[in-house]
């Protein structure tokens, strides 16, 4: 590791998450790759283990920041402002990554200028698991929906041309920050690897998104990224037109399911009244009195 001139800054905003910062920090000093810095930014936490954690908290390249609470998108801005490496790569202090993420990530970077995202494959790990099942990135389908997770690496260059993340969104910061650098003209490059662990957990802000935060904030990225979505209109519509064709094709199996299931309540009430009609007749009867007998003869024959 060579912290007076480090290729790669990770930038690790923690909130309330020192019981995992340990294993995050961790992750990047098992790198097979060596020449990088940790900017740790204590985004106001106000859990006691997480505030003792951070008081004095000691690792070979990692730096503390501690700043007033102002959420992901200002704590990794403030973390890329003090960052060294020309190279970025955000991780959450809860999340983790494999030990050649940063060697792989550099040597696609360093051969190819225009590349301005690299990723990878991902896996969930916590309270649920298995693979992080994003689409392959592709243009123009990344407008209907983010499809690169925010543990991605970009040129500290051109976070400084795009100014960086914007602050209003809840939880779509980095969506936004793809598109900033897909209207740079930037490459996408996915590493077919599993090399990035998600950890999920109930508070995940993701699960706390409503109907009319999806509205607003496709709305804001939008109004933000008109050079790429205005000449990509016809994308939307054709999703829209999708979905309604979608729509139709379920409300019409809907129907003939209800059809079928009403034919058969149909059928069964039929049986139903057809047994109700024998049991009625004299024969239903006479049946009917037989088996009453018969029960009874074999209850009298059992009796000593």
């Amino acid at each position: 590791m060579n912290q007076s001139d480090p290729v790669v800054s990770v930038i690790m905003p923690c909130y309330n998450q020192g019981r995992y910062l340990d294993e995050a920090v961790e992750s990047v000093l098992a790198q097979t790759y060596h020449n990088f810095e940790i900017i740790v930014i204590n985004d106001g936490s106000t859990d006691a283990e997480t505030i003792e954690i951070l008081r004095d908290y000691q690792k070979p390249g990692v730096s503390i920041l501690h700043t007033d609470n102002r959420g992901p998108a200002s704590a990794r801005n403030t973390g890329i402002q003090q960052a060294r490496g020309q190279y970025i790569l955000p991780l959450d202090a809860d999340d983790r990554i494999a030990p050649t993420y940063l060697e792989q990530a550099v040597n696609i970077l360093d051969g190819n200028s225009n590349v301005g995202i690299v990723y990878c494959e991902a896996e969930f790990f916590g309270e649920k698991t298995g693979k992080f099942d994003l689409p392959g990135f592709n243009f123009p389908g990344i407008l209907l929906g983010n499809m690169i997770f925010n543990s991605s690496f970009y040129r500290k260059t051109d976070w400084e041309k795009v100014g960086g993340y914007r602050d209003n969104y809840r939880g779509w910061e980095d969506y936004d920050f793809w598109l900033s650098l897909l209207e740079l003209g930037r490459e996408v490059i996915r590493i077919p690897e599993t090399l990035y662990f998600y950890r999920q957990i109930n508070t995940s802000r993701s699960n706390s998104m409503n109907r009319q935060n999806w509205v607003e904030d496709y709305t804001r990225l939008f109004q933000n990224h008109p050079n790429l979505y205005i000449p990509n209109i016809n994308i939307l519509f054709e999703h829209i037109v999708d979905l309604r064709e979608d729509i139709h094709q379920t409300h019409s199996r809907l129907a003939q399911a209800l059809q079928q299931l009403q034919e058969s309540e149909h059928q069964r009430l039929q049986a139903e009244a057809q047994l109700s009609a024998v049991l009625s007749s004299k024969f239903g009867r006479l049946y009917t009195w037989w088996g009453r007998f018969k029960a009874k003869l074999a209850e009298s024959s059992r009796q000593p």
